[in-house]
């Protein structure tokens, strides 16, 4: 899969039981495939609608090749690490690179064509998670919330999983682990909002805050940081979801001209989002969950930024706040995780969702499949 900040692909190669079950699981290999700065450009662009009327359509059909290529590339590429042949895979799941994402029209797009990975590889390929859910009624996300309850939920404790990519995203995980009482929604901006605020200030020089290391050399700035809480979309109770077409390239600009219209420190502004990003955690927290929780998992790409991590805790001095590996999982392997195990579900037709996190009005199997050259290998 690419997330939201469509910096790269993230790839994971894991062994499921052969049933319904998520436990025991076995995580083969995982690497990462960046893209290279042109291609990322290329995707913010047609998800920014910054592209002439005339060539939209061509760039969309363009990148859905593309990106299926990638993608199957880097399916090879994760199954060689492991010494793993790919006639041996069951399934590739691919969520691919989300380019819109309404869920007010019942709406999203992910691209990399799903076919063109099915034939590159001969390995039947799942793909088109999110329609099935908004056709069911629900948002189409969050969707990763089914694995944090089946692999990262622990009934003697409350747990809050949170991924910090270009959007935040909570799933919390009550003592007892009822999946009925799991909640999950998007909570705001992560590094969505940074990245944009870091290009427009460096005039495209800089594309992240890396380590957090500007962030942490500024102090945030009170009013802009009120105002910016001050967010219908944050006060709006779950299920919910959004993107980089509320909290993207023209939202980043447009604060970095007002920053520098000010003349005042850029550090100053980047700890502001910084403080906006752990804010809206904690906020959400308190108001939607009920109180807070007794462990904050990080995952994602603000899990790697101590900037993030050091403004959670502050923000939530009772909560235990650790990256996910503390509890046997890979940060940055998550999400791809997440996506195995819900193309492991399709092939065996079980359900591969939580409804009352997206707002479904019921379980259904989410993915459509392309046969491998073998057709569709289903154990059960």
């Amino acid at each position: 899969m690419s997330g939201t900040s469509a910096d790269g692909i993230d790839a994971a190669l894991v062994e499921w039981p052969d049933d319904a079950a998520a436990r025991p699981l076995r995580l083969a290999a995982y690497r990462e495939e960046p893209f290279e700065p042109s291609l990322q450009d290329r995707i913010h662009a047609l998800a920014a609608g910054r592209l002439p009327a005339a060539d939209v359509l061509r760039e969309l059909a363009a990148l859905d090749v593309l990106l299926g290529e990638r993608f199957a590339a880097a399916a090879a590429a994760v199954a060689r690490e492991a010494g793993v042949s790919l006639a041996s895979v069951d399934a590739i799941a691919s969520h691919g690179q989300t380019v819109a994402h309404h869920p007010e029209l019942s709406a999203t797009l992910q691209i990399g064509d799903p076919s063109r990975i099915a034939e590159r590889t001969g390995v039947t390929t799942v793909a088109d998670f999110r329609p099935r859910d908004l056709a069911a009624g629900g948002e189409g996300a969050p969707l990763a919330p089914f694995f944090h309850w089946a692999v990262l939920g622990e009934p003697s404790e409350s747990r809050v999983v949170l991924n910090l990519g270009g959007i935040a995203n909570l799933t919390w995980l009550p003592r007892g682990g009822d999946p009925d009482a799991v909640i999950a929604f998007d909570v705001g901006p992560a590094n969505a909002l940074i990245d944009a605020v870091i290009r427009a200030l460096s005039g495209g020089r800089e594309r992240i805050d890396r380590d957090g290391a500007r962030a942490r050399r500024g102090t945030p700035d009170a009013a802009l940081l009120e105002r910016l809480l001050d967010d219908e979309f944050l006060r709006r109770p779950p299920p919910k979801s959004t993107g980089r077409e509320r909290y993207g390239i023209a939202e980043g600009e447009a604060l970095a001209d007002e920053w520098r219209r000010g003349a005042r420190s850029e550090d100053d502004l980047l700890a502001t989002l910084v403080a906006f990003t752990a804010e809206s955690v904690a906020r959400a927290c308190r108001q939607f969950l009920g109180g807070v929780p007794d462990r904050l998992l990080v995952s994602g790409g603000g899990a790697e930024n101590p900037a993030v991590l050091a403004a959670l805790e502050a923000a939530l001095p009772r909560v235990a706040v650790e990256r996910v590996e503390q509890a046997g999982v890979p940060a940055a392997a998550v999400e791809a995780m997440a996506f195995s195990l819900m193309g492991r579900n399709a092939l065996l037709g079980i359900p591969n969702h939580l409804p009352r996190c997206t707002g479904a009005s019921r379980a259904a199997v989410l993915g459509e499949i392309v046969p491998g050259r073998s057709g569709i290998r289903a154990r059960s």
